[in-house]
């Protein structure tokens, strides 16, 4: 198979941008968007990745100009310094750090492995997923396992749940209080999990599915219930805590559902949003969403500085292993296609040459195989200059002469029209004014 592309990348994250910003690059969730991607010119693979604080989308393609064209759709409403462009080294870099944690709102977080792969599924399931996305993101999960099972990058980290935990803590006295998780996916679980540590004496589960709610409240020592979601009118208002992380696309927790609730603070860490936004004008109530826990994790990503050159390190590593594989790889994908093409014109032109000799007396064994040695010693001395030139190419990471290699020798190429001044010539092996045989008759 051929394999010409490379990668271009975009990520909308919480390093550059704001929870609406990233919620507005999300578009209609990982297999929409990778199907609208692949409907674009050029591109051969597409993958995304929408976790609650990152929005981003790649893309292989024969021309580095078509993937940027096709990206900028990813984003068109968010702002410019919200979106970082990448290119291919770039992308692969990117997805080494995001996977391995460093890029996370909390450094070294494990629930990313797992958005990860389930986000490489789900564009597979479309597919997306290509040689060119498969060797990149399983690189990527590979250095992820790395950076966990050979350093402490994730030992004791806060999930985002624990983090909003810890923020409520800096805002109401938990001792004895009532807190709601809406949502039993991972990140209500952790939340859970978390709270089940701290001197609440209740825990609510709201979930819309109320046995997976009943899984995550069996889950922790804390007296715990568990309740569908047309039921938080009625607990809402007597908590003191809501953490909100489903991951509907609508809001769950909206005015009407606390109604009569005096004291109230609200975590939102979904994305798209659970919480209304219009609750943070209720008297009483204070709201605080991804944005806000950057402080929380801002002191677990200094404590971890020297993991984190730990990670580094494997990420360099690993990154020129695979840069290195590309690079072989394309330049052996351009050397092999272009051989095959030469091969095919020898064949036929072999033939052709046989064809008239013969016909102007019988050939020996030994003549046919000085004809046929001599097209091997032409196709191997023209092309041995070009093989060296995209070998060097390969090592100077020149991926546009190796891409047109592959365009000038495309293997289809001698099915096109072989004699000269017909439309699509196949190459300039037949562009000639006579053939190899017709020369040879001379």
């Amino acid at each position: 198979m051929k394999e010409t592309g490379a990668i271009t990348g975009v990520s909308v994250a919480h390093s550059r941008a704001t929870v609406d910003e990233i919620e507005a690059a999300g578009g209609d969730g990982v297999r929409a968007t990778v199907s609208d991607l692949l409907a674009r010119d050029g591109v051969e693979e597409a993958f995304a990745l929408q976790t609650c604080n990152r929005s981003e989308a790649y893309v292989v393609t024969d021309r580095t100009v078509d993937g940027s064209v096709a990206l900028e759709s990813f984003a068109p409403e968010v702002r410019g310094g919200a979106v970082h462009r990448l290119d291919h080294e770039e992308s692969l870099e990117h997805l080494m750090r995001v996977a391995s944690g460093l890029d996370s709102l909390v450094l070294g977080e494990d629930q990313i492995i797992g958005q990860l792969r389930e986000a490489y599924e789900e564009s597979k399931s479309a597919g997306g997923i290509g040689p060119v996305l498969k060797d990149g993101v399983t690189k990527a999960l590979h250095v992820g396992e790395r950076a966990r099972n050979e350093t402490s990058i994730n030992e004791g980290v806060v999930s985002l749940g624990s983090a909003a935990v810890r923020l409520a803590a800096t805002e109401i006295d938990l001792t004895d209080g009532s807190a709601v998780v809406v949502g039993a996916g991972e990140m209500g679980t952790l939340a859970a999990r978390t709270l089940d540590d701290t001197p609440v004496s209740e825990i609510v589960v709201a979930n819309r599915t109320v046995p997976n709610a009943a899984f995550v409240a069996e889950e922790v020592d804390t007296p715990a219930e568990a309740v569908p979601l047309a039921d938080l009118p009625a607990v809402l208002p007597d908590a003191d805590l809501v953490i909100a992380a489903t991951g509907s696309p609508d809001p769950v927790v909206r005015p009407e559902n606390v109604t009569g609730a005096d004291r109230l603070v609200c975590i939102d860490i979904a994305q798209p949003r659970d919480v209304d936004p219009a609750l943070a004008d209720r008297e009483g109530l204070s709201l605080y969403d991804i944005d806000a826990l950057e402080d929380v994790t801002r002191r677990t990503r200094e404590s971890r500085e020297a993991e984190a050159r730990e990670v580094e390190a494997i990420i360099d590593e690993e990154l020129d292993r695979i840069l290195e594989a590309y690079k072989r790889k394309r330049a052996d994908d351009a050397i092999s296609a272009m051989y095959a093409g030469a091969d095919r014109v020898k064949a036929r032109e072999v033939d052709r040459a046989v064809s008239k000799l013969e016909a102007q007396g019988e050939l020996t064994d030994a003549q046919r195989e000085t004809v046929e040695d001599l097209a091997d010693a032409l196709v191997g001395q023209l092309l041995a200059a070009p093989t060296r030139s995209l070998r060097d190419a390969a090592g100077e990471d020149d991926w546009e002469t190796i891409r047109t290699a592959l365009r000038l020798f495309d293997p289809e190429f001698d099915t096109l029209p072989s004699r000269p001044g017909g439309e699509g010539s196949a190459s300039e092996f037949d562009a000639r004014p006579d053939s190899i045989a017709e020369e040879l008759d001379d």
